[in-house]
């Protein structure tokens, strides 16, 4: 027999999720029901117990291989205390409980850069916590991606923004959502001079970063946006220089491709189209 993996009973990427649901709905400038799903889930509860193993194997690296075989044993062995029953029926009313507020499937539509770790976790934690008699080649292809991650070095791009990093990693998540809500504010005190529309390009970007199907859909979309509004503008402006200008460059806007991965480079483009919009909205009065 062999576990099947399910992003919806696991642990660690529901309470990961959550916290990018409270990000997003924080820069969009609304309440989050997220906040209050992970405050009666996470807090004090199985399922916050058992997402602690999931934080404190996230939390281990650079591990020697000994070192690495004790932290993945005791948190297997701690996993054997925590009530399943309890556990079972929390995630059960979470993801509920989601439902009722979030569209399931754009919910978990998200890449998570640790979702490997995370699936193998889960499936380690389920094979020590079932009766049954399970593949022993999916018990070792797991353990050895825990390994893996244990025993890893880190990859550095600088000491400072890693300590920086780090710490706010590992920071208590009240604190990080703190973090977020002074990103916020900090966003719209810096870029206070632009258009709304761009400021709205800019809070997708940096909510949907890690998700490329949704990001590249709104690009197209404003794309086709930004072509429509060009020639209703253009239609108005009397020079016509700037008309065959225009015209010129409404030719060369055109969607990205089926799977084309939208870069920082898109994201410029659609920021200038706005301005050269916003100036011909001036000029025509």
């Amino acid at each position: 027999m062999q576990i099947k993996h399910s992003k919806y009973k696991n642990t660690g990427i529901l309470f990961e999720l959550l916290v990018r649901q409270i990000t997003t709905d924080t820069l969009d400038g609304k309440d989050s029901p997220a906040k209050d799903i992970l405050k009666k889930y996470f807090v004090k509860s199985e399922l916050g117990r058992e997402y602690k193993l999931y934080e404190t194997l996230l939390k281990k690296m650079s591990l020697t291989e000994g070192r690495a075989n004790v932290v993945v044993s005791t948190l297997i062995d701690s996993s054997k205390v925590l009530n399943r029953g309890a556990i079972k029926r929390q995630k059960y009313n979470l993801i509920s409980e989601i439902q009722k507020h979030y569209n399931i499937n754009e919910f978990f539509n998200h890449k998570l850069p640790n979702y490997k770790i995370y699936a193998a976790f889960y499936t380690l934690l389920e094979v020590a916590n079932t009766p049954e008699s399970i593949d022993p080649e999916q018990t070792i292809n797991n353990k050895v991606t825990i390994l893996e991650h244990l025993t890893a070095a880190k990859i550095t791009e600088g000491k400072v923004r890693d300590e920086v990093m780090s710490e706010f990693e590992n920071a208590d998540k009240d604190v990080r959502l703190l973090a977020y809500k002074l990103v916020l504010e900090n966003f719209n005190e810096k870029y206070d001079t632009l258009h709304p529309k761009q400021k709205s390009v800019l809070k997708e970007y940096i909510t949907s970063i890690d998700n490329t199907p949704r990001l590249r859909e709104f690009y197209t979309n404003k794309v086709t946006e930004i072509k429509n509004e060009l020639a209703t503008l253009n239609k108005k402006t009397k020079n016509q220089a700037t008309k065959i200008k225009i015209d010129e460059i409404i030719t060369v806007i055109n969607p990205p491709a089926k799977n084309a991965k939208i870069t920082d480079n898109d994201l410029v483009d659609l920021l200038q189209y706005y301005d050269l919009i916003n100036e011909l909205e001036t000029v025509n009065g």
